[in-house]
């Protein structure tokens, strides 16, 4: 039986942060899902064979489907599940965001980390780690973001929850919650408009303390202290005076 890790969003940003730390972790293979098939050809191209490139669109339910199949014909062991891949959402009023853009940011968010999870826990065993990525937005409701808050919300939740299930089984499922990651998804200029983004970090970092977190049992990773003071301050102030801040602090770019 052979020990793989699963990374989804494994083509870019804050996926491939983790697929490169995985490479040091005694693995057999690293599945790496994400929909653009080049990206992933050059993954294996970087980092050899033990790179699995499975070119799947996580909105479309049949590709949780296609990796049980994979899991069960080829009888793996899954020490590692990263659920990195996400939609973003344009920093704008609701009534801009389509019915249908919101179902695809639903679906990747949220149904494809369940569904995954789902999947993957008859697999593991103890001293597997399932890594969820949340957001700092999940702390609080995030006006003119708030869809994709909101499902970050639901992760975190619905990570801490399961983390609590798990008590026992040597498993262990945290939530990872960043605030800003320099990835491809952040808009550069919002209206004409240079966008600042407080706290700014490269990916591996981020992935380099959730994987230490997972590994050390925790149900959730905050990375940067400006993530943390953030944090703080949102457990500690009325959340309506959060959105007051925030809301006054992007009202450049509406």
């Amino acid at each position: 039986m052979k020990t793989i890790a699963i990374v989804t969003g494994a083509s870019g940003g804050l996926g491939r942060a983790f697929v490169e730390q995985l490479t040091e972790r005694l693995l057999d293979e690293i599945w790496c899902v994400a929909r653009d098939g080049e990206k992933l050809a050059a993954l294996r191209a970087r980092w050899g064979e033990r790179i699995v490139p499975l070119s799947l669109d996580l909105a479309a339910a049949e590709s949780a489907q296609a990796l049980e199949r994979r899991l069960q014909e080829q009888r793996c062991a899954v020490a590692y599940l990263v659920n990195s891949a996400g939609v973003g959402e344009e920093l704008a009023p609701t009534g801009r965001f389509s019915p249908e853009q919101a179902a695809r940011l639903v679906a990747v968010n949220c149904t494809a980390v369940t569904s995954l999870c789902a999947v993957c826990l008859p697999f593991m065993a103890a001293g597997g780690h399932i890594l969820n990525i949340a957001s700092q937005s999940a702390f609080q409701p995030v006006p003119y973001l708030n869809l994709y808050a909101s499902s970050k919300a639901f992760v975190r939740s619905y990570t801490r929850a399961l983390h609590a299930e798990m008590r026992g089984t040597g498993l262990t499922v945290t939530a990872v919650c960043p605030g800003w990651v320099d990835t491809g998804m952040l808009a550069r200029e919002v209206g004409g408009v240079k966008v600042r983004y407080p706290g700014l970090v490269p990916p591996a970092p981020v992935a380099r303390k959730a994987l230490k977190d997972a590994e050390r049992g925790r149900d959730q990773s905050v990375c940067t202290l400006y993530v943390k003071w953030m944090h703080l301050v949102a457990k500690l102030l009325p959340q309506r005076a959060v959105m007051w801040g925030w809301t006054k602090s992007v009202q450049r770019y509406l």
